[in-house]
């Protein structure tokens, strides 16, 4: 009988292909061992090591690209949001001679603006500010925002609050600024002397001389400042010059005082624009025998 020889080839080793099976010479009785035989395999290739490495490799690379990612993001969020901001358009609402106007702003403020008022805001107002310009007359109930305070600039003060209902004066042909507090507080920093920041209190009224920057801070009715957004024209003790500036922007007209002694006239008046006409008022005026006018083409005259 012919003996027949067993084969085995031993496996070509250092290659990945290597097989990790090995096969009994001769007996069949010796049981196989497939897991022993898988780790010496794993041992002489150093397959799982370098599949590890691959794949620290690769963790790492998407790591870092996702950080990248997310910097560029970031980067590109906080340049566009600074671009959109610059590029903010400035609005413009002014109340025409003659009427008044209320309107909301953006962060729920609402203003009412008296004649011939005008206020300058930017497109982006509460976003990340509350800063406003303004000139003339306006009535404040401002949206409490601790974290945006609420600020009005002009050339001569600057008032600054979180929360409050005010009422701020300040045209350009007024010899004073004035602010009268009805709720809250504010602060108000004067640009025409060097002085620390004052605040106001409820019931409480600012007035600051335009031309020395003296600031005074009295006890006023505060209520009273504001009766003008009910169509109420109060004259308390006023300056006649005073009053006929008033009556100029109210009731769209010109008046000229020829009169010198007039100038220091103070009258004391409380009158219904929507009912009484601005001949109304002068005959009222003039019921009091300290001065007269006269109609000379479109001007008023007081005399």
């Amino acid at each position: 009988m012919e003996n027949k020889e067993n084969t085995y080839k031993e496996p070509v080793k250092g290659t990945d292909e290597e097989l990790w099976f090995v096969a009994s010479a001769a007996d069949d009785t010796h049981r196989f061992d497939a897991e022993a035989a898988y780790e010496r395999f794993r041992q002489r290739t150093g397959i799982e090591e370098r599949v590890h490495r691959s794949s620290m490799r690769w963790f790492f690379y998407a790591a870092a690209v996702v950080a990248l990612l997310v910097i560029v993001s970031v980067a590109s969020y906080y340049q566009g949001g600074k671009q959109v901001e610059s590029s903010f358009a400035d609005i413009v609402v002014e109340a025409p001679i003659g009427s008044k106007t209320k309107m909301t702003l953006p962060d729920g403020t609402e203003v009412w603006l008296n004649a011939g008022s005008r206020m300058v805001y930017s497109q982006g107002f509460g976003m990340t500010d509350r800063r406003l310009e303004f000139e003339g007359e306006g009535f404040f109930e401002v949206q409490r925002n601790a974290d945006l305070p609420f600020a009005i600039h002009t050339r001569e003060l600057d008032v600054t609050v979180l929360g409050t209902k005010f009422n701020f004066r300040n045209y350009a042909d007024d010899e004073t600024v004035t602010v009268d507090l009805l709720e809250g507080k504010v602060a108000l920093d004067n640009h025409l002397q060097d002085m620390e920041t004052r605040y106001l209190a409820p019931s409480e009224k600012m007035v600051l001389d335009k031309a020395t920057g003296d600031m005074e801070i009295v006890t006023a009715e505060a209520e009273r400042a504001k009766v003008w957004t009910d169509d109420v024209l109060l004259f308390d003790e006023e300056l006649l010059p005073e009053i006929a500036r008033s009556l100029e922007r109210v009731y769209d007209v010109q008046i000229v005082i020829s009169n010198p002694t007039l100038e220091t006239a103070r009258f004391y008046g409380r009158f219904d624009r929507q009912k009484q006409s601005i001949y109304d008022i002068l005959n009222i005026l003039s019921s009091t025998g300290r001065m007269q006018y006269e109609i000379k083409g479109d001007v008023v005259v007081l005399k």
